[in-house]
């Protein structure tokens, strides 16, 4: 707009007049300055009688969608920690949950539960429970994860601070970049139960009894040197206990509004106390491919509901484990459907043959074993008759 322009927008019935202006104000050079110089202003302006609406509906919608607006023109960012301080990056992953390839029953249990967690800051203030969530994604490589993540910070809006935990020295470390962290963001731990060994909550603090005194006391100066070697170690690591009192403690009251991601792609190597609720709150197992998130993934790369081979895939799929990422990969080798589409039933086609020949292998390994184990029975009856 320029100066003194005027703009009428009519808004559930009210008639609302924005104009812009602009003032001098000498010595104070942080204002943002007009064309003819000075600090510039909008200057809204409406009926008396429309005063209610102005302060409780209409002001409210301008704010939510000039923050709509920034939100989509900004990109969010991606944080990595390098010790205990966060080195930001852009963060342009285009993955959503419209892109996504997952069972869509399951993809909109998460939408779901993402849409009522933001909305519930009074509920938790009123509970005493920190404001934030858990989610614990697992399942096989390439089931599609990360995508995930990604997906649920662009539904979101919220920044990524993707932590690896082999890099941080410490659990004092830890907490100085829960602190640095922004509220509305996603916290990210990858292959939890690869990064850092989080077996055990504390030490061993179990001992075996001396077969000998003398044997005890000849190595009590060793296991002094010993146990002063691990507690100066212990002071210098991540433990399982400082990662929960991190995620579920004290220090996790340090922001608002933040989701808590763990992936791993073997649950039951998981310490228990990782597990309960509270802590992941939610748990989505992210299986192989099916034929729903199929027929998303050939939509996404090219843009086509139906083939003719669906049919067919299909039914090799029901008898076939694919991943996500396997899929991807074969329908990214050609611009054309049919060339791609035939080139994962050659995919699923071997993968049919070598289940079939493992399957006959453990079959045959079974059946000599079984004869074996006849054969033995038979000895043993025939010495029986000897005796």
């Amino acid at each position: 707009m320029e100066e003194s322009e005027e703009m009428i927008e009519l808004y559930q019935g009210a008639e609302f007049r924005w104009s812009l202006h602009s003032h001098d104000l000498p010595g104070d050079s942080s204002t943002t300055l007009g064309r003819g110089g000075g600090k510039q202003y909008y200057e809204l302006t409406f009926h008396k009688k429309h005063k209610e609406k102005a302060i409780r509906a209409y002001v409210p919608h301008i704010l939510a969608t000039a923050k709509e607006i920034r939100d989509k023109d900004s990109p969010l960012t991606i944080y990595m920690n390098d010790g205990a301080e966060w080195s930001p990056m852009d963060l342009n992953h285009p993955s959503t949950f419209d892109t996504l390839a997952m069972d869509n029953a399951l993809k909109q249990s998460v939408i779901e539960d993402l849409d009522k967690f933001i909305k519930r800051k009074a509920y938790f203030k009123k509970i005493g429970k920190a404001w934030k969530r858990g989610y614990l994604l697992h399942g096989p490589p390439g089931t599609g994860k990360s995508s995930l993540i990604a997906a649920m910070a662009n539904h979101l809006r919220f920044d990524i601070y993707d932590l690896e935990l082999t890099g941080v020295h410490s659990n004092s470390d830890l907490r100085k970049l829960l602190i640095g962290m922004t509220n509305q963001s996603v916290l990210v731990i990858e292959d939890i139960d690869c990064t850092i060994d989080l077996k055990q909550r504390g030490g061993d603090y179990c001992t075996s009894s001396s077969s000998s005194s003398s044997s005890s006391s000849s190595s009590s100066s060793s296991s002094s040197s010993s146990s002063s070697s691990t507690k100066d170690d212990n002071n210098n690591k991540v433990t399982l206990s400082g990662l929960l009192n991190t995620i579920d403690g004290l220090w996790s009251t340090s922001g608002e509004e933040r989701i808590i991601v763990f992936t791993t792609n073997y649950k039951d190597r998981l310490d228990p106390a990782l597990l309960r609720p509270g802590r992941m709150d939610v748990h989505v197992h992210m299986g192989y491919c099916t034929t729903e998130a199929f027929r998303i993934l050939v939509n996404n790369y090219h843009s086509i509901d139906y083939h003719a081979t669906y049919p067919h895939i299909e039914d090799l799929m029901a008898e076939v484990q694919v991943t996500p990422a396997e899929v991807a990969e074969t329908l990214m080798r050609s611009e054309e459907p049919d060339v791609v589409l035939h080139d994962l039933i050659d995919l699923l086609n071997s993968k049919k043959e070598l289940l079939t020949e493992s399957s006959a292998t453990s079959a045959s390994s079974k059946e000599e074993e079984d004869c074996d184990a006849a054969a033995e029975d038979c000895d043993d009856d025939n010495d029986d008759e000897e005796t």
